[in-house]
């Protein structure tokens, strides 16, 4: 298969990078630019282990082609850099194991971004998105909400 170098734009910096045209977002991320915190799970969209914001969205990068980032501000959790949620799922103890955790903390990020006066509804129907074998979801909505008042 065919490979062709683009240019990623990924934690506000831009990455040259050569793919081919079925190399995922996630598989690039990882194996080309070596940040590694989007986790493979499923890689079928289900777990969201994989969930990074494009655009300030989430996105499950299992999902997406690389080719199709381009031209996009991809944010993945090394950009974070100890943002207020990061910060919430430590102090409210949001996680067990961890493996599923930079995918929950990058779909919270968004919902507080795009929904900063989220009600139960709201939040819950994003929490459904990612799955934890870990933990009961309890921590992680105590944690996201205790940034959500605070904005």
């Amino acid at each position: 298969m065919k490979s062709q170098t683009i240019v990623l734009n990924v934690n506000d910096e831009n990455q040259i990078v050569t793919v081919r045209a079925a190399d995922t977002l996630l598989f690039t991320l990882r194996n080309k630019l070596g940040l590694t915190g989007a986790k493979p799970g499923c890689l079928n969209g289900d777990c969201g282990a994989c969930t990074v914001n494009v655009d300030g969205w989430p996105m499950k990068s299992c999902l997406m082609f690389a080719i199709e980032a381009v031209g996009k501000r991809v944010t993945t959790i090394e950009g974070l850099k100890d943002s207020p949620i990061q910060r919430a799922f430590v102090e409210n103890f949001a996680f067990q194991c961890g493996y599923c955790t930079p995918g929950f903390i990058m779909n919270c990020h968004s919902l507080i971004e795009q929904h900063p006066n989220a009600d139960d509804k709201t939040i819950k129907e994003w929490l459904e998105s990612n799955i934890c074998r870990c933990t009961g979801y309890a921590e992680i909505e105590k944690a996201l909400k205790s940034v959500l008042k605070g904005k």
